[in-house]
């Protein structure tokens, strides 16, 4: 096949065999996930039939790991991680040693050597975000505490996992690999001095992340929002997740993965992130389909056949192992049964960054092709029996309400009471913000009824549009003969426009100085304040464009100001008879 093709191709198919296979997939109650990692066997080199660029499907992997990162920073809270911080986080860093130490000790029984041993633990140890939370919604656990409580315990595991991507290149060479590429450059120097330039590179990233990033980031995208335009605001957000991700390997020599975090960590912190992770999730999306296609083209099989026992072996640590860790440590905090099933059988499987970590260690020569077989294959089981397994655990949960009802209703009351409190507050907080900002809609809108003819939408684009403006009683707010800058709309106070004759009073609700948009001339009149006046200004510019995309809202005011000029041309014809 042509080169120039041969991207098209990649992609065509990828998309083709994803959609088939995940829509199978999903008939047969399983992950749409499966599917995809299904169409990658089928377009690998290992099954017969179309064979699909491994090099360019490998960069679009590339690209869908920094999308994936980009969601997960883009919806990380910490004050959800916080108030869950005295389960989720000693529980997820017990779960993480103790089966890392499991799956050491089944490298070592099979002779891969320490470093395939922590890849490979590691690589256990980790859930998949998306299996998660589809068993949590369709348990409508999302919202609850135990919910909570696992999203939490997976977002401390994701975090562990970045800082992995950061430290085994650092460490490679001294577990028995090789360095990367892309740390060469710190070949010859001391170990501890090569961690040490590692972590102080993450450091300096992170500090410019943390401190300049909510700075820029959020007036970025105001400033992008301010224009209107929906594909320009979505080429914005890519370009600051793909931009920072990029930027931070280059200059710092941190992981895409990394960078794309933060980045949408940063994005987090903007009043636009909720408009900015509903544009990009197309995108995230189906490069995520790509990843797990890319992943599956990676798998070989004939592992099934070849190492059967260790692929049993890694399924039993994912799947009993996991969930004995996760009830065990649950359950001496002293939190409720059902909440350490719920964390149990949620997290009893592997996804992305296992496949992350896996391709890792490959690449440092850390872990054998064949251990990324066997991460590769207990990960598509593992998510496909995970819906069972969140059955059994509620089949138990059940079971045990009803064998030991006292026990079941005392156990870890006074802990989840007080989880549900700080919870309930935060949600409180959350719908707080909802409220204030729906409040701000329903004021514009009740002030300016004019505004009701547009979209809800749209309305959020004019509180961005809108630039507000004061005057002091006595203070002209427009003079006769200036060139119209903008519409004014007056919120509070009370202004004169001084016409002819007598002049005419403006109160809250009211707006003036569109005539001259629409005509393109001069102001007609003058505009003073008779008290303290509050105005939103939409200027020429803004309203060309706002009322060139709402052409009933620029009728309704062209014909508002038609009226006007009748009224004013009637004055003027009175007063001078």
């Amino acid at each position: 096949m042509h080169q120039e093709v041969s991207l098209i191709a990649t992609v065509a198919v990828s998309f083709v065999c994803a959609a088939l296979l995940g829509y199978i997939a999903d008939r047969l109650r399983l992950p749409p996930l499966v599917g995809y990692l299904v169409a990658g066997i089928a377009m690998g080199p290992i099954t017969p039939g179309f064979i699909a660029d491994a090099g360019l499907a490998g960069q679009l992997a590339e690209m869908g790991v920094i999308l994936l990162m980009f969601g997960v920073g883009l919806h990380f809270s910490a004050a959800d991680l916080l108030a869950v911080r005295g389960v989720a986080v000693p529980g997820a860093i017990v779960q993480i040693l103790v089966v890392t130490l499991l799956g050491i000790g089944l490298a070592e029984w099979w002779g891969w050597g320490l470093g395939a041993g922590i890849v490979f633990g590691l690589s256990l140890s980790v859930a998949s975000t998306v299996v998660l939370l589809k068993a949590l919604e369709e348990h409508n656990l999302v919202d609850s505490a135990s919910g909570r409580v696992a999203v939490g315990w997976l977002i401390v595991e994701d975090l562990a996992m970045v800082l992995a991507l950061v430290l085994l290149p650092a460490f490679a060479e001294l577990l028995g690999g090789h360095a990367a590429a892309s740390t060469t450059h710190g070949a010859g120097l001391p170990l501890l001095l090569t961690i040490a330039l590692t972590l102080l590179k993450v450091g300096a990233f992170a500090v410019m992340a943390i401190f300049l990033g909510p700075k820029v980031v959020p007036w970025l995208l105001t400033r992008v929002a301010r224009t209107g335009s929906r594909e320009l605001f979505t080429l914005t957000v890519l370009a600051i997740a793909l931009g920072i991700a990029f930027g931070s390997a280059q200059i710092f020599g941190v992981s895409f993965a990394l960078g794309a975090f933060f980045a949408g960590v940063v994005m987090s912190e903007s009043n636009l992130s909720h408009r900015a992770a509903a544009d990009s999730l197309p995108l995230q999306n189906a490069f995520s389909v790509l990843f797990f296609v890319s992943v599956g083209m990676l798998f070989d099989p004939s592992i099934l056949v070849r190492e059967p026992m260790a692929v049993l072996a890694a399924l039993a640590l994912i799947i009993v192992g996991k969930a004995i860790v996760s009830f065990a440590v649950v359950a001496l905090l002293r939190y409720p049964i059902g909440m350490g099933l719920t964390v149990a059988g949620g997290l009893a499987q592997i996804g992305e960054f296992s496949f992350i970590l896996a391709s890792l260690g490959v690449s440092l020569g850390l872990l054998p092709r064949e251990g990324q077989d066997v991460i590769l294959a207990a990960a598509i089981i593992s998510i496909t029996l995970n819906p069972l397994v969140c059955v059994g655990a509620q089949v138990l949960d059940t079971h045990a309400h009803q064998r030991w009802p006292a026990l079941y209703a005392r156990f870890g009351h006074h802990r989840h009471e007080a989880l549900g409190r700080e919870l309930e507050k935060i949600r409180g907080l959350n719908e707080e913000r909802q409220r204030q900002h729906q409040l701000e809609i329903q004021e514009l809108i009740e002030t300016f009824p004019l505004f009701a003819k547009v979209d809800e939408d749209s309305q959020e684009e004019l509180l961005l549009l809108f630039r507000p403006k004061s005057a002091l009683p006595g203070e002209r707010v427009m003079r006769k003969g200036d060139r119209g800058d903008g519409m004014y709309f007056l919120s509070s106070g009370a202004v004169e426009v001084q016409l002819p004759g007598e002049p005419i009073r403006l109160e809250p609700g009211a707006f003036f100085g569109e005539m001259a948009l629409l005509s393109g001339g001069r102001r007609t009149a003058d505009v003073v304040a008779v008290d303290f006046c509050q105005f939103f200004v939409l200027e020429r510019r803004d309203f060309n464009m706002f009322t060139a995309k709402h052409p009933t809202l620029r009728q309704a005011v062209s014909e508002m100001a038609r009226e006007r000029t009748e009224m004013n041309v009637m004055r003027q014809t009175h007063v001078a008879s």
